[in-house]
């Protein structure tokens, strides 16, 4: 199997020491709160995509202001085959209008207390905690 890295987004949410925050339904992070966030799609651009999917996975509408940073996501199995490489680009969103809710290929969203991120309170992706840090600071 070959893999070939695959541009994503993701939509990073602030909202009264809250941020928006998504349980995953599917692999690689299947069960695991992260970003609402997915592909970018031919001839979009990655804060079209973040709004667009943070749209799709909750609901919730939010305007995209500028890139926080961007993570590797790269999965290997135990025998060490790579699965899954996608680049993530984080982006800051403002101005969320909407109720989250959990759609298309997530379990549930919700804003999560800022505190409970960075205490490690719920099963995380990888970098939620950086990301946010980020984006506090921004």
């Amino acid at each position: 199997m070959t893999v070939t890295p695959r541009l994503a987004a993701l939509a990073v949410v602030l909202k009264d020491n809250h941020v928006l925050l998504v349980r995953r339904r599917n692999p690689p992070d299947a069960g695991l709160w992260g970003y609402p966030g997915g592909h970018v799609e031919p001839g979009e651009t990655v804060a079209e995509a973040a709004a667009r999917e943070l749209h799709e996975e909750t609901g919730v509408s939010a305007t995209p202001r500028g890139t926080l940073t961007t993570i590797d996501a790269i999965h290997r199995d135990a025998d060490g085959v790579l699965r899954h490489h996608f680049l993530l680009v984080a982006v800051l969103c403002a101005d969320p209008v909407g109720v989250p809710a959990g759609a298309d290929d997530v379990h549930e969203a919700a804003w999560i207390a800022v505190e409970d991120v960075m205490t490690g309170a719920l099963p995380l992706s990888a970098d939620v905690d950086t990301v946010l840090a980020l984006a506090r600071r921004a």
